[in-house]
């Protein structure tokens, strides 16, 4: 006999065509679909947002940036004999100045001391061979150099299920980013809730009355990888690193004494709110990794509302969502979604939970 599949409550069918292989143009003008507590759909916009929020109430985004992480060269033969071969590499974490951890095909013939070189003068060596196709590079430069060389070399890391079915190109470089990015490229995935965003509709967000905060969650790629078993069991996900300012959480917890909701924008947020929540429910400041996997039955202190992507099924992301609104009305509010032709994943429509 068979053990029970933990993942079936959280499984569902999606039509291929209901994935997004390019953002709704222009950012703003996505579907939204608003989930309430008691299970009430209403369709609406992305533009429509603010009309959903109440004076008060403030959104925390992510403002992690994208690294143009997907890489294509030539690992160089190792002998006179030898041949030249074309690899595949997606930067996956940054270890050191110059050295990443990196997802690299073909695995197999990839070893210890190989060069990859990505363009002129531009090259990388295996240090070392890890399980699962993972390498670790050592670049020839480091810091901002590699991040220029890496910005002239690489494309936008677009999650698995648009790769497949096209390349990235250049108008990724500004639709797989949100506008309000800072800091360092790091992330190896967007925050996709964040890219419906724009200026405009950022300052009639504000001009509503409602406070904008960003928090930081370098991203990697393990946040759209399938759960493993020993995640499951473990109710451990990946480790991110996430930060979160001593003053945004102090303008947080007084809005929410105040009466206001802490509306995420999107699960990477989300993740990050309740990995410096305390055991009394104020916000801390923090500054770490974090491998928080909220499921069914977990608390949710922080976070009053979401704005989310739709994700996938068997997904730690799936999951969360229904931690925060119940599997129910979830599976019903997904059902919905397909039926009325609502553009699903990274670069898709949104949806508004309010439990």
């Amino acid at each position: 006999m068979s053990a029970p599949d933990p993942l079936s409550e959280f499984d569902f069918d999606l039509p291929e065509a209901r994935i997004a292989l390019r953002p709704a143009e222009p950012r703003d003008s996505a579907r939204l679909l608003v989930v309430h507590g008691d299970g009430r759909l209403e369709d609406s916009s992305i533009r429509s947002l603010p009309s959903w929020l109440r004076a008060g109430d403030g959104l925390v985004f992510n403002d992690t940036r994208v690294l143009p992480a997907a890489l294509q060269g030539i690992r160089r033969a190792r002998t006179a004999l030898g041949q030249d071969i074309t690899a595949t590499v997606n930067l996956v974490a940054r270890l050191g100045p110059g050295a990443w951890l990196a997802l690299a095909r073909p695995g197999k013939r990839l070893k210890p001391g190989d060069r990859i070189d990505f363009g002129p003068d531009f090259s990388a060596a295996v240090r070392e061979k890890r399980e699962g196709g993972e390498v670790v590079l050592d670049f020839d430069r480091q810091d901002a150099a590699l991040e220029d060389a890496l910005d002239r070399f690489g494309a936008m890391p677009l999650p698995p299920y648009i790769a497949r079915r096209r390349a990235a190109d250049a108008a990724d470089r500004m639709s797989y980013q949100t506008q309000f990015a800072a800091g360092p490229a790091d992330s190896v995935a967007a925050p996709t809730a964040g890219l419906h965003f724009t200026p405009d509709l950022m300052a009639r967000i504000k001009a509503h009355g409602v406070a904008q905060d960003f928090v930081r969650l370098t991203v990697g790629l393990g946040t759209f990888a399938p759960l493993r078993a020993d995640q499951i069991e473990a109710g451990r996900l990946h480790a991110e690193y996430c930060s979160v300012d001593a003053g945004v959480a102090d303008r947080i917890n007084l809005m929410r004494k105040r009466g206001g909701r802490c509306i995420a924008v999107g699960t990477t947020a989300l993740r990050t709110l309740e990995s410096a929540a305390r055991p009394g429910g104020e916000l801390g400041a923090w500054a770490a990794e974090t491998d928080i996997f909220i499921r069914p039955g977990d608390p949710v202190r922080i976070t009053d509302g979401l704005l989310t992507n739709f994700h996938l099924p068997r997904s730690s992301l799936f999951m969360l969502v229904c931690a925060l609104m119940g599997t129910d009305v979830m599976r019903a509010a997904y059902a919905h979604a397909i039926s009325e032709n609502y553009r699903f994943y990274s670069y898709g429509d949104a949806c508004l939970l309010l439990p």
